[in-house]
């Protein structure tokens, strides 16, 4: 196995390849870097070329797609040493359109490329404890996929190439929104007169802190299903209304909040009051002009196939 990029994440991960048993071979731009792999029996290699010559696959983990162009298609870069069956995994957070790009190139050489971004941070990669989203070809994945099983515990083919990072992109995105909604409402409960800890232990326990983030999607959003309610959008609308005024009378501003109440008042504009509060989602589906829907049975296997809970 060879691995390019052993910064935060690739250090640990290049250490768990090589604790699952595989011989690895590694470069990076700061050689030092490889020492603790080099000591545990790994090969170093001076070029991304010379390790794609050593390996029968090549993984990277790169700050982004400057990088991984770089590294892929340059000068002494991986093409220039991968053959036909080879296959490169690109772990870096990377751009869909770079990915697919890449991966044309590789293509007219027979050499899969399939792009695999991970999730779980810097002690994931420790502990193995790491989502891995794969885009690309499914013969490839499964050749490859205890390789990856050495790094992480959550590998999962997403699709074709460039899917894994349309997962990752769409995962991360999603934490920096709810990162700002969060702010903006703990700002507004603390000046409006709750102390920080009682407000954040209170909240965890009620309906949205004890569901997954994720998981909220199962409940109407994938289905389609916004009717008979679960809670009418009318009392929703109203919920978020309380809030926006309780934030004018403390000067708290609330950008996302009045978003939100904004889309509500659309939607009961639209005849909607006594449907479910998530209704409001279909003006988003409607805007980029896409359904987003899943079968109620599929949505069951998906539960079904959750690790048990630690």
């Amino acid at each position: 196995v060879g691995f390019i990029g052993l910064g935060i994440m690739g250090a640990s991960m290049a250490s768990n390849v090589q604790k699952g048993g595989h011989a690895l071979v590694v470069h990076d731009l700061r050689a030092e870097a490889a020492k603790p792999h080099l000591a545990a029996g790994a090969v170093w290699a001076a070029t991304p070329r010379q390790v794609a010559e050593a390996s029968d696959v090549v993984l990277t983990s790169l700050p982004g797609p400057p990088e991984v162009e770089a590294v892929a298609l340059g000068d002494d870069g991986l093409l220039a040493g991968l053959t036909a069956g080879k296959a490169y995994f690109d772990l870096s957070t990377n751009s869909p359109t770079v990915v697919r790009r890449i991966h044309a190139r590789f293509a007219e050489r027979g050499i899969p490329v399939l792009d695999a971004p991970v999730s779980g941070g810097p002690r994931g990669a420790r502990t193995r404890k790491l989502a891995i989203w794969v885009g690309g070809d499914a013969a490839a994945f499964e050749r490859f996929k205890p390789v990856l099983d050495a790094m992480g515990d959550q590998v999962i083919r997403v699709g074709a190439i460039g899917a894994g990072s349309i997962a990752k992109l769409v995962h991360n995105m999603t934490t920096y929104c709810v990162q700002t909604a969060l702010a903006e409402v703990f700002t507004l409960g603390v000046k409006a007169g709750v102390e920080p800890i009682e407000l954040w232990q209170a909240v965890r326990y009620g309906a949205s802190g004890r569901q997954r983030t994720f998981d909220r999607l199962a409940d109407g959003f994938l289905r389609g299903t916004y009717d008979p309610p679960n809670f009418a959008l009318r009392l929703a609308h109203k919920d978020v209304s309380l809030a926006v005024a309780l934030g004018r009378e403390h000067r708290v501003p609330m950008r996302v909040a009045n978003l939100v109440l904004e889309e509500m008042t659309e939607a009961l504009n639209r005849g909607w009051a006594d449907r479910d509060s998530r209704s409001p989602m279909l003006l988003q589906e409607e805007r980029a002009g896409v359904q987003v829907r899943a079968d109620g049975a599929a949505i069951a296997k998906v539960f079904e196939k959750d690790p048990p809970a630690s």
